[in-house]
């Protein structure tokens, strides 16, 4: 039985940071070193602030965590110091809780609970209980490869190596099917590996986990473009099925805004991908904030992603745009009330390190210098309209008065379109919606037979928590597609959504 005093007796505490000055000297992740007896005894104090509530919405797909995490069982296994099962009882819902500890924004905080008023001192620290169970699982040598007994004969090409990619494979890989999956990228991992900065997520984290799936059975095939180095037709001819896991990796450009053509105006992706890709050792980036007056618009997870970025690359000045007015500091009931994902400020480690964020502001126009490059912004103070009839939104100035900003790096991190046009569709004959993104039927099959979608290319750019659950799902309906029955777990339906307020 769970403390049901404990949240009053403890309060919840953040895990400590390492300084500022060392953080913007490497690149590794943000959070200090602790030895592992002291990090887990902290934690297990604050796992006992958990109350085991009779309805626990933490684990809710519709509130709190769509893989349906055992929350209050791994609190209160931790609590006790049982840290073997409550590894098994975390892996048993998530195949990745080392991705999802480091990398989620944490829903399941959100619907906890002690969410319902700040006088609880605050939800409990469910991410850093995750985080933490993981990397004792790993420290103590839980995680083992578990590797097939049957073989069902049936092959399986999963697209894309992202965390929806890889649940599918090792999901599929684990109920006996030969998986393989194809990566057009020279190194494995999508997103998890070019687009989140290694102070978030360090790459021997993805690696070690990676390992564990190639001694699963699961095959890798990365420099491969499917559709093009791999005909439609040799993919159909080779594997009795094929699970889609593409991603939604179209970037959302403004091409409206007066100056944009100039060169230094990037979208943030192309500042992101090759910066990793110098920490991964491959030289040089082309795009460097090195000694530049640098301005991110946009003020989501990849703009804190570029933004922690550029202080790391050296930039003299970092200032993050967004249009929409300071959001509030506890959540506003009548908004979101709980348990919604609260709509509050939020502030990133980046945030803390340097730099400023401007909020209610939108560029007005991009200036640039005698060669052609842009040298400044424009900037306004606005208000975000949106048309009740209509639903468009429109971004209105309420001044007239323009403030001139210092810019020679502009990042546009304004969110994503959707899936990107690829011959693999055409060859299969998929089109995409218009949200940008691919359709599926209750089993998540496509219009193609025998071809599958999860993650981001079904859902929209999301969060890794929800791709891991589609990923998981989208097996289930891969088994059940080539066996007749499935006892693979499926999480979430094609349709589930989170609770919101409409």
């Amino acid at each position: 039985m769970a403390d049901p005093t404990g949240f009053l007796n403890h309060k919840r505490e953040e895990p400590q940071k390492k300084s500022k000055e060392d953080r913007l000297a490497s690149w590794g992740e943000v959070y200090a070193d602790l030895e592992s007896g002291e990090r887990n005894e902290q934690v297990r104090t604050q796992a006992s602030r958990c109350m085991d509530c009779g309805i626990p919405f933490c684990h809710s797909g519709g509130s709190g965590c769509p893989l349906g995490n055992l929350i209050p069982e791994w609190n209160d296994l931790v609590r006790r110091g049982d840290w073997s099962a409550a590894s098994d009882r975390l892996h048993a819902t998530n195949n990745f809780p080392e991705f999802t500890g480091k990398l989620c924004p944490a829903p399941c905080e959100a619907g906890c609970v002690l969410s319902i008023s700040p006088l609880s001192g605050g939800p409990v620290a469910i991410k850093r209980v995750e985080a933490t169970i993981a990397d004792q699982s790993w420290e103590a040598g839980y995680v083992q490869p578990q590797v097939s007994e049957v073989a069902s004969g049936q092959r399986v090409a999963v697209v894309g190596s992202g965390p929806a990619g890889l649940a599918a494979a090792q999901q599929l890989t684990r109920a006996g099917h030969e998986v393989t999956v194809f990566e057009r990228d020279d190194r494995l991992g999508g997103l998890l590996r070019y687009g989140i900065p290694e102070f978030k997520m360090e790459k021997k984290v993805l690696d070690r986990r990676l390992a564990q799936l190639k001694k699963e059975g699961t095959r890798f095939v990365t420099g491969c473009e499917v559709g093009v180095d791999l005909t439609v037709e040799e993919l159909r001819e080779q594997y009795d099925a094929v699970v889609l896991a593409v991603g939604a990796l179209r970037g959302r450009d403004d091409r409206t805004t007066p100056g944009r053509e100039l060169s230094g105006i990037h979208l943030a992706m192309e500042h992101l991908v090759p910066a990793n890709r110098y920490v991964e050792g491959d030289g040089p980036s082309p795009i460097d904030a090195e000694g530049k007056h640098v301005v991110i618009i946009g003020g989501g997870d990849t703009g804190a992603d570029s933004y922690g970025t550029a202080t790391r690359q050296g930039a003299l000045s970092v200032t993050q745009l967004d249009q929409y007015p300071t959001p509030p500091s506890t959540r506003d009931d009548d908004r979101s009330p709980w348990p919604t994902w609260p709509y509050i400020l939020r502030t990133y480690p980046a945030h803390e390190e340097a730099g400023e964020r401007r909020f209610a502001v939108a560029v007005k126009r991009f200036v640039g210098d005698d060669e052609g490059r842009v040298k400044a912004i424009e900037l306004q103070q606005v208000r975000v309209h949106k048309d009740r009839e209509t639903g468009r939104r429109e971004v209105v100035p309420v001044t007239d008065e323009v403030e001139t900003l210092p810019a020679d790096l502009v990042l546009l991190a304004i969110g994503f379109e959707g899936v990107e046009e690829m011959p693999l569709l055409d060859g299969l004959g998929l089109g995409l919606s218009r949200r940008g993104t691919l359709s599926c039927g209750a089993d998540w099959q496509t219009s193609a037979p025998g071809v599958f979608v999860c993650g981001d290319a079904h859902r929209g750019a999301s969060l890794v928590v929800w791709a891991i659950a589609e990923g998981r799902s989208v097996a289930h309906a891969v088994d059940a597609y080539l066996t007749g029955a499935s006892d693979l777990p499926a999480p979430v339906h094609p349709t589930a959504l989170p609770l919101a307020v409409v």
